[in-house]
């Protein structure tokens, strides 16, 4: 039987990414994302959620977030779950999930330039890299 693992959101962005690199040199963006719900109850209330996200892009990928996104701008991200675990400084194991990112197109708002790029998981590659050696993964 086969699985699927892959999550599609359209969103804004809540800071500028942060950009970093390896120390083998790969790029990589950490982007917040909020994407927001409304509804409306049997009573006719209106209630309303923000759910943030965490992004992480590798690669050209994360090379073209860090120079083109920024914050509040809305964006569409393809990309899949992961979670992960770590010990943090007092030794204790924590977790994180997160969406790696495998493609982003750039929505809403005026475009500063034409040359700005959708991107899909085709045409940056999506490999599958490893994480970095950090202790704690912000």
């Amino acid at each position: 039987m086969a699985s699927l693992n892959r999550v599609l959101l359209i969103g804004n962005l809540g800071a500028d990414p942060e950009l970093s690199y390896t120390p083998s040199g790969t790029a990589k963006a950490t982007i917040r994302l909020a994407t927001h719900e409304v509804w409306t109850n049997k009573e006719g209330e209106k209630g309303e959620r923000t759910e943030w996200h965490r992004i992480i892009a590798w690669g050209r990928l994360a090379e073209i977030c860090g120079e083109y996104l920024t914050k509040g701008r809305q964006i569409f991200i393809e990309g899949r779950l992961q979670t992960r675990s770590w010990e943090d400084r007092d030794g204790n194991k924590r977790w994180t999930t997160e969406i790696v990112a495998s493609g982003m197109q750039m929505l809403g708002g005026p475009r500063e330039t034409s040359s700005e790029p959708d991107l899909s998981p085709a045409d940056v590659g999506a490999p599958d890299l490893p994480e970095p050696d950090d202790d704690i993964p912000f």
